[in-house]
């Protein structure tokens, strides 16, 4: 419910960028074609669980096996009550006639718009530049590649860091002793952490992992929300940009959306300007 003194109003692009997200979410329930059950002829799709769930990103086969089962009992029992509905005379009453007038026009929105995206094309010159003029949007920033090992006490870390100051082979020794040791989900990978940005992990692990040499490890416990952190720096890289070659799909992307919007704004204005509009 919209109170009187709070209304917001959208502007143009906020209502296109809604119809682009209608084409979007129809592209996605259209792609969906696994059928999980058949009621009476009628099939259970993807699509099918999407609507009922009302979340078109929900990944079925990966829910655990009995909430599966009882999200497909329901959608069956709620197949088997509307094929019971369609043979009375429900059908004939104005509200659902004016619903299903409703429904046919949002599919068919659907459709066509699906058909317009498709033929929007973009060509190389276009794409180069976009990629020459944006290059700010593509800045890769610094990264860095570290193992560690997580421990729940200073002690604990400490007799490690002891231990791996006296091996011959650190990086090995470290990857040993973090399958042995480390409480933490990478400790089965000897600690691997792979590449990651200076954000992506708590200020204190990335300052620590940060300000060591290649092939090193910290000299004291890295205390953080989690526990206590050895870490060894395996390597580094600079901010850079990412190549043309491996940002054409995000600038595609980008810029199908922006002649889609604009494509689709110009035929909401011509019908506007030849419709008959009242308001009430």
């Amino acid at each position: 419910m919209i109170k009187q003194k709070n209304i917001m109003f959208l502007s143009k692009k906020k209502i296109i960028g809604a119809v682009v997200a209608l084409a979007i979410s129809g592209t996605t329930c259209m792609a969906y074609d696994k059928i999980y059950a058949v009621v009476n002829g009628d099939n259970i799709t993807q699509q099918t669980i999407a609507i009922a769930l009302k979340d078109p990103k929900v990944k079925f086969d990966t829910l655990p096996e009995e909430t599966r089962k009882n999200i497909l009992d329901r959608i069956i029992e709620q197949k088997l009550l509307a094929q019971k509905a369609i043979t009375t005379d429900a059908v004939n009453d104005d509200s659902y006639k004016q619903t299903l007038k409703s429904l046919k026009q949002d599919l068919a929105l659907q459709v066509w718009l699906q058909r317009i995206s498709k033929e929007i094309k973009i060509s190389k010159n276009e794409l180069k530049s976009f990629y020459d003029k944006n290059k700010k949007l593509f800045k890769v920033p610094a990264q860095l590649k570290a193992k560690h090992i997580l421990v729940s006490t200073q002690k604990e870390a400490e007799e490690l860091i002891e231990i791996l100051n006296k091996s011959n082979n650190l990086k090995s020794k470290f990857i040993k002793l973090a399958k042995e040791k480390s409480t933490g989900p990478s400790g089965k990978d000897g600690g691997e952490l792979g590449w990651f940005a200076l954000d992506k992990m708590v200020p204190e692990f990335s300052s620590a992992a940060n300000n060591l040499k290649v092939g090193t490890i910290t000299k004291t416990a890295v205390k953080t929300q989690f526990g206590f952190h050895i870490i060894y720096l395996e390597d580094r890289k600079k901010e850079s940009t990412a190549k043309f070659e491996n940002a054409q799909f995000q600038i595609s992307q980008q810029i199908s959306k922006e002649k889609f919007i604009k494509h689709v704004q110009a035929i909401v204005d011509d019908l506007k300007k030849k419709a008959k509009i009242t308001y009430k």
